[in-house]
């Protein structure tokens, strides 16, 4: 038994998008949880959690904002984990249910943009802090774009090799990630302990202009975190086995995300610390490198630890599946490892680009909290789609599109649902208008709460209002529900009356 798991592992996997047959459904709930969890447990969540701090909250401001994005992102990332142990395929192929087979291309737009955007994070942010704790390792002030290039590279050809081979061997990564990259943060607690202050009091008090603003901006960076992972959760839960119950799945993906309170908070209590030793780099929205400065000597190697071990999981996690779901748009032409290595490479490039070329570090963040806007409706959708279908999905119709096929339970109108269609475009766009990201960007209504960023909760709100209102006013096919036990029973007697004609 042994020797087959480390075969499995260590052999690349050769399932697709297609519908993962029963023997091959060994992963567990817990598994679900090391995945989402690890993809999560490193820098780039710790940067996230330096932004209340940023934005001049206090610590205790801070903690409540992150502490209310984490949870309700959690509450509306939970349901999206039983996709693909129902559907055994990934989520943008099982959107196809609501959205049309050919409607679910939506999903695999919003899977390619945010893993492009999160790997370039991962990747930036474990790099920078790589190489900072290093040079202050070693007593060093060499720079050059051609260290942090090739540190960059190495990352991301480690990442893009993992994806290659599969789930088995990037759940490997996780199980690693998720212990030693929590003990080091832990570790890393009790080397700022006596630096740390919780009563720092920020910029802005609560009664300032401003502070309900900022209060909120930090809360949805936080909301984000989890919502990224919306379109991948499905990859990675098609391996559990289709009767686990869907409370235990939900149960895992809500825990995994409960526990990124250890990077978020890591972030929080060291970006104080930074703000009142060396404020100058909270000023310049450069939290690495200020985390780097304030550091005792001797946390430099578990911080080299934590950027490389964090940098892999978030890697994996977030190139994986959207690799998976590229050869499902060019079945024909494109395998698994194919799409992947395709992805990645444009992955590389964007880092490159971005990095040396246009200066995107910091806007990189702004774009992912773009894509979370317009991700957010989508899996209202599809949470509110589940409900109404009862969980009740055709696989088989499900792979039309992928098998080169036309018709089906949802193929609906030439393979476009224009229920979830027109439900999620004008949520996403309006939700856009209402983005105040100061200094980055504001949408045309940005203005009109006086600082506040509402853009999340309007567009899932109206998402969820129009797609109701369309089920109600212009219901789906029948075909799409699962037979009553009447309808089964008035079936039967119309069989039996023919046959006694």
């Amino acid at each position: 038994m042994h020797r087959d798991r480390s075969k499995q592992i260590t052999t690349i996997e050769s399932y697709g998008i297609e519908e993962i047959p029963a023997h091959a459904r060994t992963a567990s709930p817990f598994d679900l949880f090391r995945l989402s969890f690890g993809g999560a447990n490193t820098f780039s969540t710790c940067v996230l959690g330096s932004f209340p701090i940023v934005f001049g909250l206090s610590f205790q401001a801070g903690f409540w904002a992150i502490l209310c994005g984490v949870i309700l992102g959690a509450c509306i990332l939970a349901p999206m984990g039983i996709f693909g142990a129902r559907t055994g395929t990934n989520n943008a192929v099982a959107s196809g249910a609501h959205f049309g087979v050919h409607g679910r291309v939506v999903g695999s737009f919003l899977s390619l943009l945010t893993a492009i955007a999160f790997f370039s994070l991962s990747v930036w942010s474990s790099g920078d802090a790589l190489i900072g704790a290093t040079q202050r390792l070693f007593d060093s002030s060499y720079q050059s774009n051609w260290l942090y290039g090739l540190v960059y590279s190495g990352f991301a050809l480690l990442v893009l090799t993992i994806c290659i081979y599969g789930f088995r061997f990037m759940l490997l990564v996780n199980r690693v990630a998720v212990i030693a990259s929590s003990l080091l943060f832990f570790l890393g607690l009790f080397a700022f302990s006596k630096q740390f202050d919780s009563t720092y009091a920020g910029q802005i008090q609560l009664g300032q202009a401003g502070f309900w603003a900022a209060f909120t901006g930090a809360a949805l960076i936080a909301f984000s975190n989890p919502i990224s992972f919306g379109t991948f959760l499905g990859g990675w839960s098609r391996y559990i086995p289709k009767e686990t119950a869907s409370h235990k799945i939900m149960a895992a993906v809500f825990a995994s995300q409960f526990a990124t309170l250890i990077p978020f908070l890591f972030g929080l209590v060291t970006a104080s610390i930074v703000a009142r030793s060396a404020p100058m780099f909270i000023e310049q929205n450069n939290y690495i490198a200020g985390l780097i400065q304030i550091a005792p000597a001797w946390y430099f190697i578990p911080l080299c630890l934590i950027a490389l071990i964090g940098g892999l999981s978030t890697g994996t996690t977030a190139l994986y599946g959207t690799g998976l779901d590229m050869s499902s748009l060019f079945p024909k032409s494109l395998t698994r490892v194919k799409a992947t290595i395709w992805v990645g490479l444009l992955s590389i490039l964007f880092i490159f680009l971005g990095r040396f070329a246009a200066n995107l570090t910091q806007s990189v963040m702004t774009f992912a909290t773009l894509i979370v806007v317009c991700t957010s409706p989508w899996i209202i959708i599809m949470i509110i789609g589940f409900i109404t279908r009862k969980g009740y999905y055709k696989n088989d119709d499900l792979q039309v599109f992928a098998n080169g096929l036309k018709g089906g339970a949802y193929w609906f109108h030439h393979g476009w649902n224009w229920r979830g269609i027109i439900a999620w475009i004008p949520s996403a766009l309006i939700g856009l208008c209402f983005v105040h990201l100061p200094d980055q960007f504001i949408g045309i209504w940005g203005h009109l709460f006086n600082g506040l960023d509402l853009s999340l909760p309007i567009s899932i709100t109206l998402a969820a209002l129009l797609y109701i209102s369309l089920l109600k006013l212009f219901p789906e096919p029948s075909n799409v529900y699962k037979a009553t036990s009447s309808a089964k029973k008035t079936k039967q007697q119309c069989n039996r009356s023919l046959l006694s004609e």
